[in-house]
């Protein structure tokens, strides 16, 4: 097996920077754990630019939840590329769905042509669509690079069968890029086909926080002890990945 491209999703600079010293091939910058991602700041990507020599894409998602946006919404998503990309953005994450679960190809269109020829991720919008296949093809003619999808399941594990279908299917015309609950074990059988070329996998870890006090009284999140934890990258975790791609 040739060596394969590891991506991982980072969403502080303490992650991205240890990301990239520990050896992963390029980031997926975001804000907003919880939400699954959301656009992060200006500032996190300046400061990540000036410190990691390593490609940097940028999630472009005004909010959490569904993937249909108003037009007022795809206004924001086009002024933050433009934003992001003066910053030094490589790429960009993003998509968009109709109502009726099909992807938007006009919206997605004018993100692509805002972002001035970068290359573009459709995210895990994808796996939120009604038809896969269907949505291979549409956003082929959208002009994205790859698909980042766990096979319309939760995990990769479970969607393994439809992404080895998409790989198949998909050819040389886009990359499928395997994530989502990702292990290093997966990555054997997504290689089957010999068409396999990139791997999304988050490597996280959760450390405690550096605060020695915190109000009990006070709970910012209604996840257990979140406000205790902050959200950074496991070398241990990269290395079983290294392990078996490069």
């Amino acid at each position: 097996m040739s060596s394969l491209i590891l991506e991982a999703p980072v969403f502080t600079v303490e992650a991205a920077l240890k990301a990239a010293e520990y050896g992963i091939d390029r980031l997926e910058l975001c804000a907003d754990f919880l939400e699954g991602g959301e656009t992060p700041s200006a500032g996190t990507l300046k400061l990540i630019k000036e410190k990691v020599d390593i490609p940097v894409f940028v999630m472009i998602r005004p909010r959490g939840g569904d993937f249909v946006y108003t037009s007022e919404e795809l206004e924001v998503m086009k002024e933050d590329i433009k934003v992001l990309k003066g910053l030094g953005a490589d790429g960009f994450v993003f998509g968009v769905l109709t109502p009726l679960g099909e992807v938007n190809i006009g919206a997605c269109e004018q993100l692509i042509e805002a972002t001035g020829g970068l290359p573009c991720t459709f995210h895990r919008a994808f796996d939120a669509s009604r038809n896969l296949e269907k949505s291979l093809e549409a956003v082929i003619e959208c002009g994205f690079r790859r698909i980042l999808t766990s096979g319309g399941k939760n995990t990769v594990s479970e969607g393994m069968e439809m992404i080895n279908r998409l790989i198949k299917k998909a050819g040389n015309r886009i990359v499928i890029m395997p994530g989502g609950g990702m292990k290093p074990d997966l990555v054997a059988p997504l290689s089957a086909s010999g068409n396999l070329k990139e791997i999304h996998a988050s490597c996280k870890v959760w450390r405690n926080s550096f605060s020695e006090y915190w109000n009990k009284d006070l709970v910012l999140s209604s996840v257990p002890k979140y406000q205790d934890r902050v959200l950074s990258v496991s070398k241990e975790e990269v290395d079983k990945f290294l392990k078996v791609i490069k």
